[in-house]
């Protein structure tokens, strides 16, 4: 493929989809990103499952040795009958020991696995802001804050939830909010010798997801920055807080809550959850705390001209699914294979290949998203009536007719 890409974006998407563009033969590709610092210091945990992970290193887009937190358990536990599940140790009562065969990571040790497989070719601008992109079967272009025009052959937004590129592919698209909030934490895993019984209590290998009455907390480890070490994730669902002022599908910053929200997120985890749980939310810092509105979008279509989009930018899906990072990378594999398999080398082709083989699979995981948040948080069972039996036959239900929890088989296009 001869000639320019502009990559909107420059986290896991952007990268992917940089790396991408570079392997097909474009002569230059330029990644424009807005936040003028080191995207490294994003913290957040994300899993892979295991067979996607083998995918995408064996399609070349991951390596091998990609430091990574092994997971085998998911245990569903809940604290009702309220205070009568606790249990000595803390823990709360076990619903369901859930074969998990996925991996964790650290977003910014993944963003800089991808980073250090992106070809020397690729141009990274940081805090660089798009201000609108455009264009036609030409060529597109992408204007800069300052009001500068330029052009290139190929514009890809990889910018997340607020995409700038997706307003012009599909203007009527519009993310949904789902009615709650997550909030997410993450800390150095030796902080946890400071609750009763240590990090004993919590097998390495072991998810816990916490259900109550109207959300859940899912809490794991991810590799830390530094080999060898472990950090604590977790991401709470809870009803809406009544002082959120919903902006569209942003975050309230890490660092950015006052002290009342966040004495209100501690209040109300040690009123729903087993002690020893509620005791991990309450030891994350400030600094580490932040907060997100739950949203989900479906694009009808990716591509416009020489604009496409893909990650988080053609499709939002809630967290539930445990697949927005195999998502990207696969919208980005999905690319490079279709320029691949092109004869003549035009863009207007490879964007009507990719958007046939990336629309149907990314509608269907939103919603397995949206069927997932009805039933673990907004309509989700009475969970003192629920054991294993139960929570095996409520969990295939809610797959019944889906591949997709932790994203779909990798090549798969319904």
């Amino acid at each position: 493929m001869q000639g320019s890409v502009a990559v909107v974006g420059g986290s896991i998407a952007g990268s992917a989809f940089a790396g991408a563009a570079a392997r097909l033969g474009a002569e230059r590709v330029v990644v424009l990103e807005r936040s003028p610092g080191r995207l490294e210091d994003r913290g957040l945990g994300i899993c892979t499952h295991d067979d996607r992970f083998a995918e995408l290193v064996d399609a070349g887009h991951l390596a091998p040795d990609t430091r990574r937190h092994r997971l085998t358990v998911r245990s569903w536990v809940t604290r009702e009958p309220a205070g009568g599940g606790d249990g000595p140790d803390g823990r709360g009562r076990l619903l369901w020991a859930q074969p998990f065969p996925f991996h964790s990571h650290h977003w910014a040790v993944l963003w800089q696995a991808l980073r250090e497989r992106t070809p020397d070719t690729v141009e990274y601008r940081l805090d660089t802001t798009v201000a609108a992109v455009g264009g036609d079967h030409a060529g597109g272009w992408v204007e800069s804050a300052d009001g500068t025009r330029t052009p290139y052959d190929l514009v890809i937004g990889a910018d997340g939830y607020r995409s700038v590129v997706r307003a012009a592919v599909c203007p009527q698209a519009v993310p949904e909010y789902a009615g709650y909030v997550c909030w997410r934490g993450s800390y150095d895993s030796a902080l946890l010798a400071e609750l009763p019984g240590g990090a004993s209590v919590w097998p390495e290998e072991e998810c816990i997801t916490v259900c109550y009455r109207g959300g859940q907390v899912v809490i794991y480890r991810i590799p830390g920055l530094a080999p060898g070490s472990t950090q604590v994730n977790w991401v709470f669902y809870t009803p809406t807080p009544d002082w959120l002022r919903l902006d569209g599908p942003t975050a309230v910053a890490a660092g950015s809550l006052t002290d009342g929200q966040l004495d209100g997120l501690r209040r109300f985890a040690r009123r729903h959850l087993p002690p020893y749980w509620a005791g991990v939310v309450a030891l994350t810092p400030r600094e580490r705390t932040l907060l997100q509105p739950v949203y989900d979008l479906a694009t009808p279509r990716r591509t416009a001209g020489r604009l496409l989009i893909g990650g988080d930018a053609a499709t939002i899906v809630r967290p539930h699914n445990t697949s927005g990072a195999v998502k990207a990378l696969q919208d980005a594999h999905a690319f490079e294979q279709a320029g691949r398999r092109l004869d003549d080398g035009s863009w207007s082709s490879l964007l009507a290949e990719y958007d046939r083989d990336t629309s149907a699979a990314g509608l269907a995981l939103v919603d397995l998203g949206r069927t997932l948040g009805r039933a673990q948080v907004t309509e989700a069972p009475d969970w003192s009536t629920m054991d294993e039996p139960a929570m095996t036959a409520w969990w295939r239900e809610q797959l019944t007719g889906s591949g997709g929890f932790g994203g779909h088989a990798l090549g798969r296009t319904d």
